[in-house]
């Protein structure tokens, strides 16, 4: 944490890691930052039960902020996911009913709680707080009068969307005064001075600092930073299995280590500066010894660890790592290796005696449905084809011991991985 008297040194490790868009005026943010702690908040909505990697960049600058002394809000939308941001899409979202928004919410405020100190330094709200029970009449009087139609045509989510194919309802038209007051309402009750979000969140964020300023006079502030994109032209954030998501349910934390081990070299710097908590010293010095011998790719390591770990924990980073030197090839095959294989690979549970048979790994690969039939496995291995535990195998009749006296990793062809797990 930085010395409480240099509070906005925050923007000089934000400016650093290339994590600032856009500002509404530098000067007059950094002195407010020098005068003391300032209260800040993003909103994430929950349109789904879990944020994905896409919403990592907001979430570590509210860390960000908090690390350097200052006190973060993590808003959860409940009332604006109702509705559904248009900034950023070509489409309608479609509604959520309030069942799966509380389910929605649960899940995510799990996930906000990893990264922020809820309850002490941070804070976490739900906007249906101060909005659910208003009247539209209400709505209209106190909110409605502080914004012009000018202004909310001049935003650039409303302006796209009136210009596409699909056009934009009234509904997702008046999303705007809806963060805006929600603005308005952390100012009023926490002392909220700063909104910081994605760049498609700038035209909501200036709605929120004016309607702020017409209604108490106050001066508030706004920040946000890029949107991710990726060198190679994909999609960030995006599989060919869809969304990376933070939830362990939706994307195993192997898949999630695996992700980050992917980055193309040219994204590097950036999202070792951007992703990880790590100062930025430390992303020089790792990105100097990955330049020095890039085949071994030690800063995509590095990345994959340092994110997986802020997400879940020291513990699935070691077992992503054990799992990955197994299915990659130089790993030890012991039993805490290929433990951490379960739930990656197709798995079998079998009772002892299936390998005590005359042809024991004949038995085996007809159980476990590796091969379809006695004869596909005596043809198998007879090519070749086998390997348990990475020791070829061409004899069906072979003994077979497993490892730890509980697993046989059965490999067949290049790619093709299946773990017995012997039991009772």
């Amino acid at each position: 944490m930085s010395n409480p008297h240099q509070d906005a040194a925050i923007l000089d490790d934000l400016s650093a890691r290339g994590l600032i868009q856009d500002i509404t005026d530098d000067a007059a943010l950094r002195a407010r930052l020098e005068a003391g702690p300032i209260t800040l908040y993003c909103g994430f909505d929950p349109t789904a039960d879990s944020l994905h990697v896409g919403n990592l960049v907001p979430l570590l600058l509210l860390r960000r902020f908090q690390d350097f002394g200052h006190r973060p809000i993590a808003l959860a939308g409940g009332a604006t996911g109702m509705v559904g941001d248009p900034s950023g899409r070509s489409d309608e979202r479609n509604l959520l009913d309030g069942e799966t928004l509380d389910h929605n919410l649960a899940a995510i405020k799990e996930q906000l709680c990893l990264l922020l100190d809820i309850g002490r330094q941070a804070q976490l709200v739900d906007n249906r707080e101060w909005i659910e029970n208003v009247t539209a009449l209400e709505f209209l009087r106190d909110v409605g009068k502080l914004v012009t139609v000018n202004t909310m045509l001049a935003k650039e989510s409303i302006k796209s969307r009136l210009n596409g194919e699909q056009g934009i309802s009234y509904t997702e038209f008046s999303y705007v005064l809806l963060q805006a007051n929600d603005f308005v309402a952390l100012h009023d009750r926490n002392g909220c001075e700063l909104q910081v979000g994605g760049s498609d969140q700038w035209g909501n964020i200036t709605a929120g600092i004016d309607m702020i300023r017409r209604k108490t006079g106050a001066h508030a502030h706004g920040l946000t930073v890029p949107l991710v994109t990726r060198s190679d032209g994909a999609k960030f954030g995006k599989t060919a299995d869809g969304a990376v998501w933070l939830s362990a349910e939706r994307t195993l934390p192997y898949e999630f280590h695996q992700y980050w081990m992917r980055t193309d070299d040219r994204d590097l710097e950036r999202f070792l500066l951007q992703m990880t908590l790590l100062p930025i010293d430390r992303v020089a010095e790792v990105m100097a010894e990955h330049l020095r011998d890039p085949e071994q790719r030690s800063a995509q390591r590095v990345l994959a660890d340092e994110v997986t770990a802020l997400i879940h924990g020291s513990g699935e980073v070691r077992r992503a790592n054990l799992a990955a030197s197994v299915l990659f090839g130089g790993g030890e095959l012991d039993g805490e290796a290929l433990e951490a294989l379960r739930g990656i690979v197709p798995e079998t549970e079998l009772a002892v005696g299936t390998l005590a048979g005359e042809e024991p790994v004949v038995d085996l690969l007809v159980a476990t449905g590796v091969c379809s039939s006695k004869g596909d496995a005596r043809r198998t291995l007879d090519q070749g084809g086998i390997r348990l535990n990475g020791e070829k195998i061409a004899d069906g009749t072979t003994a077979v011991t497993p490892v730890d006296e509980r697993f046989v990793l059965i490999q067949k062809g290049k790619k093709q991985r299946h773990l017995a797990v012997l039991g009772a």
